[in-house]
């Protein structure tokens, strides 16, 4: 991985540009873009580290991999894109109350956010799992992490850690994350069934992964040539070595992916 694929390419969580706004070369938000590229409909509340304006790089091609969906986009003004992630608007599609209590965590447990963004579900996902349980909010960009930071620091969300992560490798421990929760994101990936590999080798026994995206008749989310099924997503998933299967959601335009470990979590 380059420096130039490290600006380039952002693990977030969030809303997406909306599909007529949604370029494949993303301009600075603060370096004259078109301002619309900001819809909160379908901003990215993942997917940073696009300073330059320029070309998305893949590197060479990869046959686990339709490298024709990553998505680069900039991420990196966190007070800007802050008012865009939390828009109070956005609860009413996204139901993190609702997609919290699917993902099935419980106080104690450790669960992992990939491609955090400024913070959206961290106060949901902080009051799961308890004093006692932990947080891990993992980004790309720096000023996003930082954002987290004073974010935790400013409601008291004390079982918060916030790390600035590579963009292929969320550098989790071995068996020791009961959740990892990736919304919005998964079509970021440039290589997706290795990134699910570094998943399954994080997860507790009987550890889960909820991957959320977009439908492909939702009014947001990304561009149509970019979205994937949900039977790509659970594929990317058994490959890995998890067991992928699709709930059912509360979501209106999004579905969920499961991937789960084998074994029983230890009390």
């Amino acid at each position: 991985m380059n420096a130039r694929q490290h600006t380039t390419l952002s693990l977030l969580t969030g809303v997406v540009l909306s599909m007529s706004n949604c370029k494949s070369t993303s301009p600075t938000p603060d370096g004259g873009a078109d301002e619309t590229a900001a819809d909160p409909h379908h901003a990215h509340d993942r997917a940073p580290g696009h300073e330059h304006g320029d070309q998305h790089d893949h590197g060479p091609p990869h046959q686990e991999h339709d490298h024709d969906h990553a998505m680069p986009h900039d991420f990196s003004d966190a007070e800007r894109w802050a008012t865009v992630f939390d828009d109070p608007a956005r609860d009413a599609w996204q139901r993190p109350v609702d997609l919290v209590a699917l993902a099935g965590l419980a106080p104690g447990m450790t669960v992992a956010e990939i491609g955090a963004g400024t913070g959206y579900f961290l106060p949901h996902l902080s009051r799961a799992v308890g004093e006692t349980g932990k947080v891990l909010a993992l980004d790309i960009q720096p000023t996003l992490v930082e954002h987290m930071r004073e974010r935790a620091r400013r409601d008291g969300l004390v079982n918060v850690d916030a790390r600035v992560v590579a963009p292929d490798d969320p550098a989790l421990p071995a068996q020791a994350v009961d959740r990892v929760l990736v919304v919005n994101v998964w079509h970021h990936l440039d290589d997706r069934v290795a990134y699910a590999r570094h998943l399954a080798t994080a997860l507790a026994p009987g550890g889960r992964v909820i991957i959320v995206d977009f439908t492909a008749d939702s009014p947001h989310g990304p561009p149509p040539g970019h979205r994937l099924a949900p039977e790509t997503i659970a594929d990317d998933l058994a490959r890995a070595g998890l067991t992928a299967h699709l709930p059912a959601e509360p979501l209106p335009y999004q579905y969920v992916v499961f991937g789960e470990a084998a074994g029983t979590r230890a009390p």
